[in-house]
């Protein structure tokens, strides 16, 4: 490849990021309830912010996006300033697969100056190897660079078939029934403006329909992740990646992971947090700014963003608890639960059974609808048996399209004699 393509300033390369942001979020709510899905924190910061781009020379980033770019864009103007890059949106009318915001974001990617570009994954948290693919991407001279990274159970992906000593892709493997390999594409890919090309302006998959053409051609290469690699869009990776993050940072920079006899494992704790006497805190937790952590709390495997308050002696593991909320003294938070934005839980169970199973549910308590998500039996879970008002809220519930089970517009006659009784009950606070 001509290196003529790179435009050098100093001993950075000046070049453009397409993010692909993507949709609801809805594996993520209710916190996407809130803010867009790449604006959730992971490990006290956006996600779309671990995408380091700049440090290798990234001015101009485009996020890929079809629905709230004004929330978006209000949001990371601060960060404009601060990195030093430009961010602006493409937003699509109706959603264009993974190929497809490529062409509609077609005049802002392509500046004449033949430069290729980075394509990320939003919902994706790794160890960037930035650097790596664009010195791999000038050597190998090809069209596409992507990122592979190895998984232990390759069958429940699409996998990537490569020539080990050059990186050069023979073919993309779906729904894998003998074993070929267990390297899977890891949604990092740094592209050449020619690609643009051969995408048309419609929903189109570029794992599916345009990367297997390119490979066809031998004009596609992969290069092996060393480091960790998670897609965080769903809870249970949520919390997996926070163990990978955490791990690695550990590795890298263990001055900013949080010490003392209190601590177990990889901790990270804001400045502005505190912490109350007695506390267990770790493995694997995360407090964010301006969190209150009282005497006597048990946190493992969890997350707690901006505001929360955690009272005395509560327990909580497996769960992320959204900004601004309380769990209520003595309480027991797990198995995958999730909070949205200011929810207020005193002494309650959050979790529930049905025919023997775990399954997760969450309060949501947004203006102007009260409801929970999860199984219908969490509305009478959360105010135990023997509440008469339990079988009323039940049957007022209905399960929305979104999958959350809402109360619209409770009715006044009944709300004060929840509130009361939830109140008197010690069990959710309205």
């Amino acid at each position: 490849m001509d290196s003529s393509i790179y435009r050098q300033i100093g001993t950075c390369i000046t070049m453009k990021a397409l993010i692909l942001v993507g949709g609801f979020g809805t594996r993520l709510r209710p916190l996407t309830l809130s803010i867009p899905k790449p604006l959730v924190e992971f490990a006290n910061k956006p996600m779309i912010l671990h995408q380091a781009l700049k440090a290798i020379g990234v001015t101009e980033v485009v996020l890929a996006i079809n629905y709230q770019p004004e929330v978006m864009l209000n949001f990371l103007k601060e960060f404009e300033a601060k990195l030093g890059i430009t961010i602006s949106c493409s937003q699509e009318t109706e959603p264009l697969g993974t190929a497809g915001p490529l062409a509609l974001a077609r005049d802002k990617l392509i500046d004449g100056s033949g430069e290729p570009f980075f394509v990320l994954n939003s919902d994706v948290i790794s160890e960037y190897p930035f650097k790596e693919m664009i010195e791999f991407h000038k050597a190998h001279g090809g069209e596409v660079s992507i990122v592979v990274t190895k998984v232990d159970e390759p069958s429940k992906y699409g996998v990537v078939v490569m020539e080990e000593t050059t990186g050069k892709v023979d073919k993309f493997v779906e729904k894998l029934k003998l074993f070929v390999g267990n390297k899977i594409n890891a949604g990092i890919y740094l592209l050449n403006p020619s690609v643009l090309d051969r995408i048309e302006l419609r929903p189109t998959s570029i794992e599916k329909e345009i990367f297997p053409k390119i490979a066809a051609e031998k004009k596609l290469y992969a290069i092996v992740l060393p480091g960790f690699w998670m897609d965080i869009g769903q809870p249970k990776d949520y919390i997996a990646g926070l163990r990978l993050y955490l791990d690695s940072l550990r590795k890298k920079s263990s001055t900013k992971l949080a010490t003392g006899h209190h601590i177990v494992g990889n901790v990270l704790v804001h400045e502005s947090a505190k912490i109350g006497e007695g506390c267990l805190i770790g493995p694997d937790v995360v407090v964010g700014p301006g969190c209150v952590v009282e005497a006597g709390v048990r946190l493992s495997c969890c997350t707690m963003m901006r505001g929360v308050r955690i009272k005395k002696h509560a327990c909580i593991s497996s769960s992320i608890i959204g900004w601004h909320s309380t769990v209520g003294q003595w309480a027991r938070v797990e198995n995958m639960t999730i909070l949205g934005e200011d929810v207020h839980g005193f002494q309650v169970d959050l979790k529930g059974t049905r025919n023997g199973q775990i399954f997760k549910w969450y309060p949501v308590i947004r203006k102007p609808v009260y409801g929970w998500g999860g199984m219908g039996d969490g509305v009478r879970h959360i105010f135990r048996e023997g509440n008469h008002y339990a079988d009323h809220l039940a049957n007022l519930a209905h399960e929305g399209t979104d999958g959350l089970l809402r109360l619209p517009n409770p009715p006044g006659s009944l709300l004060p004699s929840l509130h009361a009784d939830a109140l008197r009950h010690g069990k959710l606070r309205f």
